[in-house]
C-alpha cells in the first residue's frame, strides 16, 4: 500500500525531473542586441553626450541668471526683538522692526516673497520623523504611538495638535511689504494661498470632520511655541485653517540642508503691481517672534521672479556643463590614445 506520507517515489515510478522548461525564455534563447562597439560608435557617444550636456547646460545658466531676486538679512536690523526673543518667558510679547530698501528697477512678471532660514538644521532623523500623519488626515489616533514625543501631549493628558518637533518649531514671523510712493504709503496686496502643492493640500493633509473647526480640535492644545491654536492660523480665512493652511504645509516639507527657504506670499497683480513691482522705495514690517540667536541662525526674506527652469540656484546648469565637459574631455583622450595606437600598429606592420 503506497505511504501517501513518503516524499520519495515509490520503485518503479518515475522521478520528476528538476530541468528548467523547454522554453525560449528558461532556455536562455530569447532574441538580443549585442552591439559591437567600434571606435566611431564610442566616440560619437561622447561627443554627442559632451555637446547634449554642455547645451542644456548652458541654458540653464542663462536662465538662473536671467532671474530678478533680492534678499534681505534682517536678523541684526531687528537686533531689539531678537534679545527679546532670547528669553522663551516673553513669548506672549509682540515686537515689531521695520526694513527699509530700495529697488533700482522694475521686477516685472509674478514675483514670490520667501522667508529664508540659515543654520536650522531640519535634516536630524528624530526631527523628520517627529509627526503624525495619520494627525495630520484629520483622523482620530492615539499619538502617543507616534513618533511625536516628547511633543505629544501636555502634563494634564491634553493632546497636541498638531503633535511633533517639525510643527511645534513653525516659523511664525510675519512679514508685510510696503511701497512708499511719494508722500504715502501703500500696502502690496499678497496672496497667501495657493503656494502650497495640490498634493499636499489635497491629498495629505485633512481636517477632522465636524461642522466648525473650533470643535473639531475640542480637546486639543496647541504646540509649546505656537502663539495661538491650529484653527486660528488664518481668522481671515477658514478654507486656509487648521492642518490645510498653506503656510503650515509648506513649513512640513522639511529640508535636506541647514540653509534653506520656503514661499510665503505671492504679490497680487493689481493697482499699481499689475505688472510686477515698480522702482522705488519699499517696506517690510515684520512681527519677530522666530528666535534664531541660540542657535547661531540667520533669518532673510528674498523677493524674487522664476523662469521656466524655476528659481536663481544655477546648481543643475553647472552639473550639466561639468558633465558635459567631462564627456568631451574623455572623447578627446580616447582620440588620442587610439590614434597613437594606430600609428604603432601601421609602424610594426610595416
Amino acid at each position: 500500500m503506497k505511504n501517501k506520507t513518503s516524499f520519495l517515489p515509490e520503485e518503479g515510478e518515475a522521478r520528476p525531473s528538476r530541468c528548467p522548461d523547454n522554453s525560449a525564455f528558461k532556455q536562455q534563447k530569447l532574441p538580443a542586441w549585442k552591439p559591437q562597439l567600434t571606435i566611431a560608435t564610442v566616440l560619437s557617444s561622447f561627443f554627442l553626450i559632451g555637446m547634449f550636456c554642455l547645451s542644456v547646460g548652458i541654458c540653464l545658466i542663462l536662465s538662473a541668471n536671467s532671474v530678478r531676486e533680492i534678499q534681505i538679512d534682517y536678523s541684526d536690523k531687528c537686533s531689539d526683538c531678537s534679545k527679546l526673543r532670547e528669553n522663551s518667558s516673553n513669548w506672549n510679547k509682540e515686537c515689531h522692526c521695520s526694513v527699509n530698501f530700495t529697488l533700482k528697477e522694475d521686477i516685472l512678471g509674478d514675483v514670490f516673497m520667501y522667508y529664508g532660514l540659515q543654520n536650522f538644521y531640519q535634516n536630524h532623523r528624530r526631527y523628520v520623523i517627529s509627526r503624525s500623519d495619520a494627525q495630520l488626515l484629520g483622523r482620530n489616533v492615539n499619538i502617543q504611538k507616534s513618533y511625536c514625543a516628547p511633543f505629544t501631549t501636555y502634563r494634564n493628558g491634553t493632546p497636541m495638535a498638531p503633535c511633533g518637533a517639525i510643527a511645534n518649531s513653525m516659523f511664525n514671523d510675519t512679514i508685510d511689504l510696503f511701497y512708499n510712493l511719494n508722500s504715502s504709503v501703500i500696502q502690496v496686496p499678497l496672496l497667501k494661498t495657493g503656494n502650497s502643492w495640490w498634493t499636499d493640500k489635497n491629498v495629505k493633509f485633512r481636517n477632522p470632520k465636524s461642522y466648525n473647526l473650533s470643535s473639531a480640535f475640542a480637546g486639543t492644545a496647541r504646540p509649546p511655541y505656537w502663539q495661538k491654536p491650529v484653527y486660528l492660523l488664518d481668522e481671515e480665512d477658514e478654507r486656509n485653517n487648521g492642518y490645510v493652511n498653506d503656510d503650515f504645509i509648506i513649513w512640513m516639507r522639511v529640508s535636506a540642508f541647514a540653509t534653506f527657504r520656503n514661499l510665503y506670499r505671492r504679490v497680487r497683480r493689481i493697482r499699481q503691481f499689475a505688472d510686477g513691482l515698480p522702482a522705488g522705495n519699499y517696506t517690510f514690517r515684520i512681527s519677530y517672534n522666530f528666535p534664531v540667536t541660540k542657535f547661531k541662525g540667520r533669518k532673510h526674506v528674498i523677493l524674487s521672479t522664476v523662469v521656466w527652469s524655476g528659481g536663481s540656484n544655477p546648481f543643475l546648469g553647472i552639473a550639466y556643463v561639468v558633465t558635459g565637459t567631462a564627456a568631451t574631455l574623455t572623447g578627446f583622450v580616447i582620440t588620442a590614445i587610439h590614434l597613437k595606437l594606430r600609428k604603432k600598429k601601421t609602424y610594426f606592420q610595416k
